[in-house]
């Protein structure tokens, strides 16, 4: 198999995923073959980022009364290595690769229940200020709660 310009060692990649969200593979996710459809890799990433976030303590900063920033996604990427069906139990992994000063760099894999790795894939989200949608730098919590998802 080809890696994917962001994995270098696929072993020494997978093993530094500590954060695990699973799911199910709903009918209305699926074509007219019965497996998924090749959108919605992309949908349960979002479910993987957006619970990671809400986990590591981040969401609160960004939905608080006074919160002054927000995440947008700058680019994201999938690669597709194993079909994936109907009720399938997924698992959506999700680690940091990078933290700069006002975006992280999320790395992705997707496995089945055998844990055979189905997708791969790779974004950025930045963190904008809601007043002026200029890219708006971490504070020293917000990196805390980055680095717990190393």
């Amino acid at each position: 198999m080809a890696l994917p310009s962001y994995i270098e060692d696929f072993e020494t990649w997978q093993e530094d995923f500590r954060y695990r969200y699973q799911i199910s593979v709903r009918f209305s996710e699926t074509d007219a073959f019965g497996h998924l459809n090749n959108t919605n890799a992309f949908v349960y990433f979002e479910h993987g980022r957006i619970n990671f976030f809400k986990d590591t303590g981040l969401v609160q900063e960004w939905f608080s009364k006074d919160g002054e920033t927000i995440p947008v996604t700058a680019d994201l990427h999938c690669d597709y290595l194993k079909q994936v069906y109907f009720d399938e139990k997924l698992d959506i992994c999700v680690k940091v690769a990078h933290i700069g000063n006002s975006s992280v760099d999320l790395h992705y894999l997707i496995v089945n229940e055998k844990g055979e790795p189905c997708m791969t894939g790779r974004g950025k989200i930045v963190q904008v200020s809601r007043e002026t949608g200029k890219p708006s730098p971490w504070t020293d919590s917000a990196k805390g709660y980055l680095q717990k998802g190393f």
